[in-house]
């Protein structure tokens, strides 16, 4: 097929040289991730092995309310089990019994790993082997780590996704896999156009229940959907699987490009494929043009969070009309975010990683009219007249493809309104 895909810039950032930061951090921890996930993986349960500490923040963070009875849950571990007092096996199992007991529904049960757990070096892929053996083959149980010693917020998933991968069953059929959780509209939308597009058969990792078909083999390709999903990527290609790199579809370039380069993998014609996409592309053209209006010709900071920061500064640049002034991410893996670098204009500073006294210094001095941070420093910034948008909020709202490009442009436009209707009021 013709590339449909838009051309790059002259210049892009790809050989950029990145300014590597290795100091105090300011994230969120990995088992934030189960805030989504335990909504979309529907026959799942995901057991924090970790402190009261680790409970509190996954109830704040989903706000279950008290009569809810959510798919996640934390067995705690107390004073005598972090002083080397009990059995934390025993008492692991006793509480995995008692959980599988009262709720028969769960088919997929996820160990999850945190700072405590990790600090008394409990051996959680023993335990899932064990209960595997028990529990099979009514539930499977897997675990990865959620601890936020290492890893940023978004990296729950992949860890999640990671330890998913193993015990997919080997297929030869030519299939396409995309890898990342999209909320269920979204994912049905994607589904949409490519069938449309005639591509299939299309497999989802995570699956909405274990009960989906799925394999993977050499002759799967995948595409991801989310730009902080390394470890399932080395996973997914150890099994013999071939990634096809795209930016992400973010906006209507981006969602463009993501599609081209699946449709030129499997073949489709540009007829098709215009028939297909031109409808949804002047509708996202359109929707994007009327929230954006407002952030075209403003500056834009982004301190590194949910790993999203790259691809969203190549949607806010080149169909928003702002200026990148710097793009800071947790981790930059050239696989994932070389083809969103390569769109991105020349010009902003590259950050990988966080000295984030550094970082803060940089931004004030900058002065940018929009910082993308997280939650700790929105505040303070805002107190000091800077306008800001949370960078979690990035993660929590449909923003992929077509339908939800409007959207993702009014979610950086909203903050700047605001602050022209505050300094109205004011005057």
């Amino acid at each position: 097929m013709n590339d449909q895909s838009p051309p790059p810039p002259s210049l892009g950032c790809r050989d950029q040289p990145v300014l590597k930061q290795r100091g105090q951090r300011e994230v969120f921890c990995g088992l934030t991730g189960i805030i989504w996930l335990h909504r979309k993986i529907q026959d799942a349960f995901f057991l924090v092995v970790g402190s009261r500490t680790c409970a509190h923040l996954l109830q704040s963070a989903a706000g279950v309310m008290i009569f809810a009875e959510p798919r996640f849950g934390t067995a705690i571990l107390e004073e005598s089990d972090l002083a080397g007092l009990n059995d934390a096996h025993a008492e692991l199992d006793r509480e995995v019994e008692r959980l599988l007991a009262r709720r028969p529904d769960i088919r997929q049960l996820f160990l999850v790993g945190s700072c405590p757990s990790e600090v008394i070096k409990l051996d959680l892929s023993r335990a899932a082997e064990r209960l595997t053996q028990q529990f099979a083959p009514k539930v499977r149980v897997l675990e990865y780590s959620g601890s936020g010693i290492e890893t940023t917020f978004t990296q729950g998933e992949d860890a999640c996704l990671a330890s998913m991968v193993p015990v997919l069953p080997e297929t030869d059929a030519r299939e396409l896999l995309v890898v990342g959780a999209l909320p269920d509209v979204v994912e049905d939308q994607m589904l949409s156009l490519l069938d449309d597009l005639g591509i299939g058969p299309v497999r989802v990792l995570p699956a909405r229940n274990i009960d989906a078909e799925m394999g993977v083999g050499a002759n799967t390709v995948y595409a991801l959907t989310q730009p902080f999903l390394s470890d399932t990527h080395a996973a997914l290609t150890r099994r013999g699987a071939r990634h096809i790199p795209a930016p992400f579809p973010l906006g209507e370039e981006g969602t463009t490009a993501w599609l081209a380069a699946v449709a030129a993998e499997f073949g489709v014609d540009a007829e098709t494929f215009a028939h297909v996409t031109d409808a949804p592309r002047r509708r996202a053209q359109q929707a994007v043009s009327q929230a954006a209006d407002v952030l075209h010709d403003k500056t834009i900071f982004f301190f590194p969070d949910s790993q999203l920061e790259i691809p969203l500064a190549r949607f806010l640049t080149r169909e928003c009309g702002m200026t990148a002034l710097e793009v800071g991410s947790p981790y930059i893996h050239d696989a994932l975010h070389g083809p969103d670098l390569d769109l991105l204009p020349a010009g902003p500073q590259i950050s990988e990683g966080q000295d984030v006294d550094l970082q803060l210094d940089r931004c004030r001095a900058a002065q940018p009219d929009l910082t993308v941070c997280g939650l700790g420093l929105a505040n303070p910034l805002e107190a000091e007249g800077l306008s800001t948008k949370w960078a979690i909020e990035l993660v929590f709202t449909p923003v992929h493809f077509y339908e939800q490009a409007g959207d993702l442009a009014a979610l950086f436009a909203r903050p700047l309104r605001r602050k022209t209707k505050l300094g109205i009021a004011a005057a």
